[in-house]
Order: structure tokens, then C-alpha cells, then sequence
């Protein structure tokens, strides 16, 4: 599926309408909200809300989803107790923040470990999404659909300096999303990271909490930081996604048809999202710089020898396990 600029504001203009509104013939079998932390305009919300019409008309109107965008249902950490439990029936989640949960979902976010997007879908739609996705329902509680959205590789900003190589990292102050390997990573290459919810991030940054954030560029004008950041450093150190979850109870109540008929729409939904961010990409950088961020360029090799020199990865090798590990090798860079 592809999308032009003019399609993709007028789907975010549906997502808009669809939030938090009911306007059934007749009430729903299975009236289920969907929460994730993203913006309303980011291609994960977008395809998504298209996706509920479908699966509304496809299902004669049993099945009524609304979105939740932007942390509406509360915290991540609240999220996800909220599915477990049955309160919340529909969730999307980035796999570093059901490490707590599932820890073999946070693989994803494994420091360079991938060389570009490719790479990451070969290994995410293949045997290492399916070691990941059986680590999460194997914990309870929760079914795991087969594709993964795209976030995207991650890049960091600052107010204070540019960061051309792993020394001017030393002692940052750096917000990162809450996730043991987030925390880790930055830990591991020298910086001072605060975990910090998205939803809180933009006034840590407006008031000095921080000094800085590393989250994809789309997500970094989507969340106007360039409002309180000056610097874009190209680091593309972590790819992070987000999976589609459901509760299982409500998973199972809603039977084989429904249940082909949902994943069928989701999986089309995410493959769409996936090509809206190439396209909405190529022009973001571009965007960014006219709104007065500066970009450069970031030794890599620098941040990839210290996590060498940090053990990093013999930390996450051992506590991924051989299972994980060798999933993601039959993919990955060298990384040690």
C-alpha cells in the first residue's frame, strides 16, 4: 500500500474524528479500546484507525475499536498491568517496555545491532520476531499479533552541544524511555540517562530536567522538539518498534472468524505504516533544519567500540540466552 502526503493528513484527520466516539447502528459484541503512547498523526495511530473501519464493516459491526493515542488510558507501565488485567483490551507497546513482562522483547533495541531497516523486518517478521512473540504470550495474559510497527532508528538531540563521537557523551543528562536496555545502552556508553515517560518528555526538556533525547525523527518534529532542541546527531544507535498486543481472555471470547479478520487488517495496517515512514522521512530532515535544528554526523564506530569495551553485549548475550541469541545472529552485525 502506498500513500500520498494530501492521504496521509486526511487519514490523520479520520484518526482525529474516530478517538473516543461511538456511533454504532447497534452496540458492539466486542467494544474494545486501543492505548498506545504515540501522537495522533504518527503512521502507527493513522492506519490503525483505518484498519478498525475495516474490521467494523468486515465483522457487521460485532467488533468496535477506538484509539487512545498520545497515553490517553495512562503510563505504559499502567497500560500494560490494564491489559493483563482486562481493563484494557487492545494495546501497542515498544518491546524495550515489556522487558519487565517479557524480557526477550527488548532484543529489538540492541545497539547497532542492525544494519539498516531491511534487516530488522527480515529478522522481526522472521525466527527472531517468533522467539520474541513466544516469550510474551508464554508470560500470560497476552496475545501478540505477527507484525511489528516501525518507530524507527533512533537518533539523539540536545540543547547544549552537538555529539560528533562517544566522548561528548560523558555525563550527559539524556532522557530515555523507560526500559532496562535503554538505560543500560547510555549507561554503558558513558552518559547519565533518565528514564522518562514520552508524554513527559517535552517538559523535561522546556525546563533543564535534561539536556537531551534520542528518539526517530519523525517522532522529533512530530513532538515539536525542535521548539526545545538545537542538535540532531545522527547516531541511529538503537531501531525500536512497537507490537500489537490483545488480552487474551477477550482474544479467545471473540473466536477463529474475528480473530482472521483482525490480524488480516492489522497485518495490512502495519505493512502501510511501514511504507509511510520512508515516505514521510524523506522530507522531515529537511523540515527539521528549516526550523532551526543543525545536524551532523556521529562517529559510530566510537559509540560501538565502547559498548565493546563496556561488555555490553556479553551482559545482553547472557541475559537474552543461546535461544534469542542465535535468532539473532542468523540477522545481525557482529557485535563482538
Amino acid at each position: 500500500m502506498s500513500l500520498s502526503r494530501r492521504d496521509f493528513v486526511g487519514g490523520t484527520a479520520a484518526a482525529f474524528a474516530s478517538i473516543g466516539v461511538i456511533t454504532p447502528a447497534r452496540a458492539a459484541e466486542f467494544d474494545m479500546k486501543f492505548g498506545h503512547d504515540l501522537p495522533i498523526d504518527h503512521p502507527l495511530n493513522v492506519r490503525s484507525v483505518q484498519a478498525f473501519a475495516r474490521i467494523r464493516a468486515a465483522t457487521k459491526g460485532r467488533v468496535q475499536i477506538r484509539s487512545f493515542p498520545t497515553s490517553q488510558l495512562g503510563s505504559d507501565p499502567s497500560m500494560i498491568s490494564q491489559l493483563r488485567s482486562g481493563a484494557l483490551e487492545m494495546l501497542a507497546m515498544p518491546g524495550g517496555l515489556l522487558n519487565a513482562v517479557a524480557p526477550l522483547a527488548s532484543i529489538e533495541n540492541l545497539a547497532y545491532a542492525y544494519p539498516n531497516r531491511e534487516t530488522v523486518f527480515r529478522a522481526m517478521d522472521g525466527d527472531l520476531g517468533r522467539v520474541v512473540r513466544e516469550d510474551i504470550q508464554a508470560k500470560g495474559g497476552m496475545v501478540v499479533l505477527d507484525r511489528i510497527w516501525e518507530n524507527g532508528f533512533r537518533n539523539i538531540t540536545t540543547s547544549t552541544k552537538p555529539i560528533r563521537n562517544v566522548g561528548d557523551l560523558a555525563g550527559l543528562k539524556i532522557r530515555v524511555s523507560p526500559g532496562k536496555i535503554r538505560v543500560d545502552t547510555f549507561q554503558s556508553l558513558g552518559a547519565a540517562p533518565s528514564p522518562i515517560a514520552l508524554s513527559e518528555l517535552y517538559t523535561s526538556l522546556q525546563t533543564h530536567v535534561i539536556d537531551a533525547q534520542e528518539n526517530p525523527l519523525l517522532l522529533i518534529s512530530q513532538q515539536k522538539f525542535y521548539e526545545v532542541q538545537r542538535y540532531v546527531s545522527i547516531s541511529e544507535h538503537i531501531w525500536s518498534g512497537y507490537w500489537t498486543l490483545f488480552n487474551a481472555d477477550v482474544w479467545n471470547k471473540m473466536g477463529k472468524g474475528i480473530q482472521d479478520v483482525v490480524s488480516r487488517e492489522m497485518a495490512a495496517a502495519t505493512l502501510a505504516a511501514r511504507n509511510d515512514n520512508v515516505m514521510l522521512n524523506r522530507s522531515v530532515r529537511d523540515q527539521l533544519t528549516r526550523r532551526g535544528m543543525t545536524f551532523n554526523e556521529v562517529d559510530k564506530e566510537s559509540f560501538k567500540k565502547k559498548l565493546v569495551e563496556s561488555k555490553y553485549y556479553e551482559r545482553w548475550k547472557a541475559e537474552f540466552g543461546p535461544v534469542a541469541w542465535a535468532a539473532l545472529e542468523k540477522y545481525a552485525n557482529k557485535l563482538a
